[in-house]
């Protein structure tokens, strides 16, 4: 999905001046809602569907770069920048779909395995950058990649839970 996609779920307007692209959000009363009394408790359908999306597009993007590591390939923007942009959009939408106190809770955490990713992913393109050896095994031993598999399988729970759980990996 693009940003046309994005324009559409969130009844936005995109407007071109010059080189710059301008995403232009509906007025609404305060810039957050305020918890109604009645809204429902647990995660939305449209939250816990874009999560799904949003943690897929996360493990591609993981995988590619354990593909590289393993087969002694190197990584380069190249080959992450595609699949970083794809997580960053699948993050719009699922920002979109935030409909309860539940969800923003989880996309907070979302979020963070969005930026433990764009960190692990820095990390090998600046050791290709610098040359250095990457032992094909290294992602087996980086703390912070296991801390990215922890905090998704946590994160996938949402979808069996139904509810809010906080995740310490995420953090």
């Amino acid at each position: 999905m693009g940003l046309e996609s994005l324009a559409r779920l969130t009844s936005s307007s995109i407007s071109f001046r010059a080189k710059q692209i301008i995403l232009t959000l509906p007025a609404s009363e305060g810039n957050i809602a305020a918890p109604e009394k009645n809204q429902p408790v647990g995660f939305s359908k449209e939250f816990l569907r874009a999560n799904i999306e949003e943690l897929t597009a996360i493990r591609e993007w993981r995988v590619a770069i354990l593909n590289a590591v393993r087969s002694n390939s190197p990584v380069t923007d190249d080959l992450v920048a595609g699949y970083r942009r794809t997580a960053d959009t699948k993050r719009a939408l699922t920002a979109a779909a935030l409909a309860t106190d539940s969800d923003r809770s989880g996309f907070a955490l979302l979020s963070n395995e969005f930026s433990k990713m764009q960190t692990l992913s820095d990390k090998y393109l600046a050791l290709r950058k610098n040359l250095t050896y990457i032992a094909p095994d290294s992602l087996d031993k980086d703390p912070l990649d296991q801390q990215i598999v922890s905090c998704a399988r946590g994160l996938a729970s949402f979808a069996a839970n139904r509810e809010f759980e906080d995740i310490t990996a995420c953090h």
